[in-house]
């Protein structure tokens, strides 16, 4: 063969060795892996996991809701402990992963780390993470941190977006929600991960960054000894899972080392994959004596005159930044004294705060526009951003609900924390709630989180919807008319208080002048139809709202749901009252209930409801009734049989002047 076909195959040889290689090393006993990019040479994949342009993806890639489970694991086992030396070996792993997903609204269930002794762990899709089978949830032993993007009540998870670590079962030893550092697991964005175990301190550590920088804090600390974990040959891997969700888990790159044994003879450790290690001696340059005697002196006048610099500068440094500190604490005194409404955000705050108005961020949608969910770094807390998508009308609304709400306080409304406008955009803060809208918690997310409100929930929602509608209509200084009140504009704290919200319709009244004609607003099913036909809005407007969404609470219904049978559309009012007339209106309240409430309490929950919802307005109660009545300081209104037939006496004037002036 020639010399240039030998080359040439040389070549080819060196090209096709080194591309994309995992570097392995293995000195001693102290194991290093590192992958910039995967192929299979070193690695197994099971169940749904796949390789694809150096990317590892656990789940399957598609458009369509399905249930998946996939683990790559490296091939060869790894040596955690020395039985001569009785020592467990510290190690460290850094990993890039994704989590993104088809529909913003699918996602479900998350990743993990893994160590394990068995090289064939492949567990159930869904809340199992692939790493246990849904039959056998103690058969897997396995040492694991948990990336979790789904809230499974079965595990006791804390929420649908939280890291945990977990040792043979997935009820996680200790967790921690990555966004108290800024970080979504569910952006769809490269996120990088550092897992250190010091065996000698005994303590776990989980970095997490969208850089390549590591943090200075952890975002999980867990003090444990895993020792006794960690006595034979382990695995290492990653595994994923879904759920019904179109989520997707990819791995980019991965690294991982043990370190804490002490070193053998050469040619001594089975495990000894390469010997990679190169001894390089410097030669010794000799310097004479009067060049080291120079040397020194120059030394010497630098450790003397370079730390007192070094001083001087600190403390001019030191001094200033203080006097500054006083300065800004002045202004910031000053400001929190003439300030008596919410707080003015800065547009780049907020933008920050939700990670550019990222769609993963997004936590209710409405004809104004998005609410997001904001964390700000600062100060470590959480709050909803109301923005809105329309120039004019949207601005129109914002900074009408900014001027009724700013002065409002009641512990039945949403708080407003701050606004913003800038750049052509209204932005409102609020307090973040976390179980979200009531129509979610009735009717969506309640079942999947596996959070049921049970009858003492819609009792309590109940009254203080209730006692937010007697402030509004009788007890501020001007009447406020919400003309919007539903499901999905009733918040819940963390304790299930109602919290009323979205004032954008809202409008003022003086409490002595008679109602105004607007242009009709709101939302089918909840409008009364006085406001249907004049336009009319006033309190007992809120009131027949108000009855509709009890009787939401109480039987579980839309206002206008399709009937499964005939696919007839059904309103809510007329088929309580319908079952009303037949004396079988406890036939009404929810099934989900199994029955679990006071029948006499359901009975008053459901003729309120009636009883707010009459279509004659003036045979509707005041919400300062309503709410008596429910606190047991009142008798129940009297609810005729037969649904009253429809009147109207709109005696107002309802010219195109009017609604045109309304909306101006």
């Amino acid at each position: 063969m020639s010399p240039r076909k030998i080359h040439f195959c040389i070549f080819l040889f060196v090209l096709f060795s080194f591309k994309d290689p995992p570097f392995v090393l293995a000195s001693s006993r102290n194991v290093s892996l590192e992958f910039p990019s995967f192929n299979l040479r070193n690695l197994t994949l099971l169940g749904d996991s796949y390789l694809r342009n150096g990317v590892i993806g656990l789940t399957r890639d598609v458009t369509v809701p399905s249930s998946s489970s996939g683990t790559v694991i490296y091939n060869n086992p790894i040596s955690f402990f020395d039985q001569e030396s009785n020592t467990t070996a510290s190690f460290s792993t850094r990993f890039s992963f994704s989590i993104r997903s088809a529909n913003e609204n699918s996602f479900g269930d998350g990743l993990s780390f893994f160590l394990s002794q068995d090289n064939h762990t492949l567990g159930s899709p869904g809340g199992y993470l692939g790493l246990v089978n849904s039959s056998q949830l103690t058969k897997n032993k396995f040492v694991a941190i948990e990336f979790d993007t789904r809230l499974d009540a079965h595990f006791n998870d804390p929420n649908d977006h939280h890291v945990g670590l977990d040792i043979d079962s997935l009820n996680s030893i200790k967790t921690a929600d990555p966004i108290l550092q800024d970080i979504d697991l569910k952006s769809g964005d490269l996120i990088t991960v550092w897992i250190d175990y010091k065996n000698d301190l005994r303590v776990l550590k989980v970095y997490m960054s969208y850089s390549s920088l590591k943090p200075i804090n952890s975002l999980l600390t867990v003090h444990i000894d895993l020792s006794e974990y960690l006595k034979g040959d382990m695995y290492v891997g990653f595994s994923g899972s879904t759920e019904g969700s179109t989520e997707l888990h990819l791995v980019t790159n991965w690294s991982f080392r043990i370190s804490g044994f002490l070193p053998l003879s050469p040619n001594s450790d089975p495990y000894n994959v390469s010997d990679s290690s190169v001894t390089v001696t410097t030669p010794v340059i000799p310097i004479s004596d009067a060049a080291n005697k120079r040397h020194k002196s120059l030394g010497l006048g630098l450790g003397i005159t370079g730390p007192a610099v070094f001083c001087t500068f600190l403390v001019a440094f030191g001094y200033i930044s203080f006097r500054k500190w006083q300065k800004i604490e002045r202004v910031k005194s000053l400001k929190a004294e003439l300030m008596t409404g919410p707080k003015e955000f800065s547009y780049k705050e907020l933008k920050l705060a939700t990670r550019g108005f990222h769609s993963s961020r997004i936590i209710g949608r409405g004809a104004f526009g998005n609410v997001y969910k904001a964390f700000f770094k600062s100060s470590g807390t959480i709050a909803a951003v109301k923005r809105s998508k329309h120039s004019h009308e949207g601005k129109t609304e914002f900074l009408a609900e900014l001027s009724i709400i700013a002065c409002l306080r009641h512990k039945n409304l949403i708080p407003l924390q701050g606004w913003c406008v800038e750049k052509g955009e209204v932005l409102l803060v609020y307090e973040f709630m976390p179980y979200g809208s009531l129509d979610r918690m009735l009717y969506e997310e309640g079942s999947e989180r596996g959070i049921f409100l049970n009858w003492a929930h819609r009792q309590k929602t109940a009254v203080g919807l209730a006692s937010s509608l007697t402030y509004l209509h009788h007890e501020c200084e001007q009447k406020v008319i919400h003309r919007d009140i539903k499901t999905s504009n009733i918040m819940l704290d963390g304790n299930f208080n109602a919290r009323l919200g979205d004032f954008g319709l809202a409008r003022i009244m003086e409490h002595d002048k008679s109602p105004v004609s607007t242009l009709t607003a709101g939302t089918m099913g909840y409008l009364a139809p006085e406001y249907l036909h004049c336009g009319k809005a006033t309190e007992k407007t809120d009131v027949f709202s108000y009855g509709v969404v009890i009787l939401e609470l109480a039987c579980g219904k839309r206002p206008i749901e399709k009937e499964p049978v005939s696919q007839k559309m059904v309103n809510l009012v007329d088929w309580v009252w319908g079952l009303y007339g037949e004396g079988k209106i406890i036939e009404a309240a929810d099934s989900k209930l199994n029955g679990e409430f006071e029948e006499e309490e359901m009975r008053k929950l459901l003729l309120v409801g009636l009883s707010c919802a009459n279509p004659d307005d003036t045979g509707r109660p005041t919400m300062s009734r309503v709410l008596q009545i429910l606190n047991g300081e009142a008798e129940p209104v009297a609810v005729p049989r037969k649904k009253p037939s429809l009147t109207f006496s709109c005696g107002l004037a309802f010219t195109l002047e009017n609604i045109v002036s309304d909306c101006d």
